[in-house]
């Protein structure tokens, strides 16, 4: 017993972070924190078999931990994410404007008009006026969020269908923006925004 864990604790740990840390969706973060439970088992009998309290007492911790990661992603955060795909659905077939869940903004590809892929959503700025999206932040380039470059996009460059989000706009022609200072608004060009 006391090998096997000593080979699945750090191998699930290992992929488990790799998952969550991928930030792939609601429910790969959930089974992520699945395979984190597994893990801090493995690491409670590791260190329940070595004598090793300190190891036993801090994974039977981090197992409770990762109990509530597992009810917060594959059970509330899984339920939410139903209950918008099912609203969205559902507007598309009634005589009702057409609804998008406003957190697919976040983390969901960016579509040229052709069906490219060229960036990420990042977030979007909304006026507190009317609850209106002034601009989508969208980065592209890097990897995983290390080296990418941020843009500005106006929201009226942007067309959103069901769980698509598009642009007939080149983010390569859009000043970068600077990742501390977002514009305030985009009726005049960023670079000016930080003169205001």
């Amino acid at each position: 017993m006391e090998e096997l864990s000593s080979w699945m604790a750090p191998i699930a740990t290992t992929l488990a972070a790799c998952m969550t840390a991928a930030n792939l969706g609601t429910r790969v973060t959930g089974w992520g924190f699945i395979v984190f439970t597994i893990g801090s088992l493995a690491w409670t009998t590791y260190g329940a078999t070595t004598d090793q309290s300190n190891l036993l007492w801090q994974n039977l911790f981090l197992t409770a931990v990762n109990l509530i990661g597992v009810w917060r992603w594959l059970g509330r955060q899984a339920r939410l994410d139903d209950g918008a795909r099912a609203a969205a659905e559902r507007s598309e077939h009634q005589n009702a404007p057409t609804l998008f869940p406003v957190s697919a903004l976040t983390g969901s590809p960016l579509l040229s008009a052709k069906g490219e892929t060229i960036g990420s959503t990042v977030d979007a700025m909304a006026r507190c006026s009317d609850g209106g999206i002034e601009y989508l932040v969208v980065g592209s380039g890097g990897v995983g969020g290390l080296g990418e470059t941020l843009h500005a996009l106006p929201w009226r460059d942007v067309t959103v269908e069901p769980e698509r989000v598009m642009t007939s706009t080149s983010i390569d022609g859009l000043k970068p923006l600077d990742p501390n200072h977002w514009p305030a608004r985009l009726g005049r060009r960023p670079d000016l925004e930080a003169r205001d």
